[in-house]
């Protein structure tokens, strides 16, 4: 029997073993939504207090239910390991590091290499293997591919099929999960990207398929590039408006009106999250090596790179008004998440902000419901603050950083000496309310 004909048996009678290295915000909902379809998953990842939390049922990303986890680990469909030598017993493997940028801004690739490594030295004939990671194009098949074939020694599209299928999570989205948002999905060969449409369609409903990994890793950089792009351009023009009066809120509103030719993005202190801060950079990264200047996205990347600058003036500012300095001063911010009603601060543009204030001298604090404690890139740490009025009360200036649905502006308005909302939180502020 052909390796092809195997795997694809295996799929037929649900005898396959799903392998997910890493177990974080992308891979652990991946798995809990294939073993939810019966499916056995073998979960792997460094962390030991990870894996020890999944084998004991323990839910800790936000996006899943703690009751679905707990079901799929008790059925005995979903177990976790540290022991990458079990990949071996593994008939497909779904990689889902981390991808995060070096300190001078290039990609860090050593996850995905190290993951590349204990697979290769595990890996078994008839094996399909995908990277979910978001990365620049050509990573599949230029970076991925060498390491797994001189480790294992197996050649791909005759012992095993290795494909890209780019994460689509939307922290804190409750309309679309990994089961009914679409993915897409490019492979080296025709017979692997065959294999993967049916092993993701064990979980998911709609697979769309693109002719080759590098089409599917600049999907996954387009989407998110596009957002940045026009996210830069509305945080810039709202920049512009402040400095002219103009509230950019109501030119936004006013701008949604045409039913056509126009889609609204609305301004912040910055953009979070793992993906849209870094793509621009990956993508910077393999342009050079096709001596290709991305002139636009450079200056959408660096736009974002300022804002938490432009913020912090715009705090001095306010205080200033307000016959303060920022030296002495206490100052509130409210909500730490990179985005609203959710648990994640990666690449949060709320912490360079409070790190630059407490730099300059201000007494900093948070409250941020879904994050009892922090610490930011310079090692200041916090611990969420009570938001009370005797809270707001205490402090010289609040800062809105994230728009949790459970931030009620009229209450903040009220209590608060000096508020500056970054968010449009309080819609029809007094005079102690300063918008971006």
């Amino acid at each position: 029997m052909s390796n092809k004909k195997s795997i694809l048996d295996k799929i037929a009678r649900n005898e396959l073993l799903l392998g997910v290295v890493g177990l974080g915000y992308v891979g652990l909902p991946l798995a809990v939504s294939f073993a939810q379809e019966k499916n056995k998953v073998l979960g792997f990842d460094k962390s030991e207090p990870k894996v020890n939390k999944v084998n004991a049922g323990q839910n800790y990303i936000g996006d899943i239910e703690d009751e679905d986890l707990k079901d799929v680990v008790s059925k005995g469909y979903l177990t976790a390991t540290t022991d990458f030598s079990t990949l071996k017993a593994c008939d497909a493997v779904l990689i889902c590091v981390p991808t995060p940028l070096d300190r001078f801004r290039k990609p860090d690739m050593t996850y995905i290499e190290s993951a590349c490594i204990a697979i290769g030295q595990n890996l078994k004939k008839g094996t399909f293997i995908s990277l979910e990671s978001t990365t620049y194009p050509t990573t599949t098949k230029d970076f991925m591919l060498p390491i797994i074939e001189r480790e294992s020694g197996l050649k791909q599209g005759e012992d095993f099929w290795l494909a890209f299928s780019p994460e689509r999570v939307d922290p804190g989205n409750r309309d679309y999960k990994t089961k009914n948002t679409p993915k897409v999905l490019g492979a080296l060969t025709q017979d692997g990207l065959e294999i993967g449409e049916a092993i993701y369609k064990m979980a998911i409903e709609n697979v769309h398929l693109v002719s080759s990994p590098r089409v599917a890793e600049m999907v996954k950089i387009l989407e998110n590039t596009y957002r940045l792009v026009n996210i830069s351009l509305i945080n810039e023009l709202a920049l512009l408006a402040g400095k002219m009066d103009i509230n950019i809120w109501e030119v936004i509103e006013a701008a949604k009106t045409k039913p056509f030719g126009f889609q609204a993005f609305y301004p912040g202190p910055g953009i979070g999250g793992h993906c849209i801060p870094l793509d621009p950079f990956y993508l910077e990264h393999i342009a050079k090596k096709f001596d290709f200047d991305l002139s636009m996205i450079h200056t959408a990347g660096h736009i974002n790179m300022r804002m938490p600058h432009y913020m912090y003036i715009k705090i001095a500012t306010a205080l200033n008004r307000h016959k303060k300095a920022v030296n002495g001063s206490k100052v509130l911010f409210l909500g730490v998440a990179y985005k609203p009603n959710i648990d994640d601060e990666r690449e949060s543009p709320a912490l360079p902000i409070m790190d630059t204030v407490a730099k300059k001298g201000g007494v900093v604090s948070y409250h941020d419901p879904y994050i009892p404690e922090i610490t930011t890139e310079n090692g200041n740490s916090f611990k969420s603050l009570k938001l009370d009025k005797e809270t707001l009360m205490s402090a010289d200036c609040v800062v809105i950083t994230t728009n949790h649905s459970v931030f009620d502006g009229a209450f903040i308005e009220e209590h608060s000496k000096l508020v500056v909302d970054l968010r449009n939180v309080i819609k029809e502020g007094s005079d102690n309310v300063y918008k971006l």
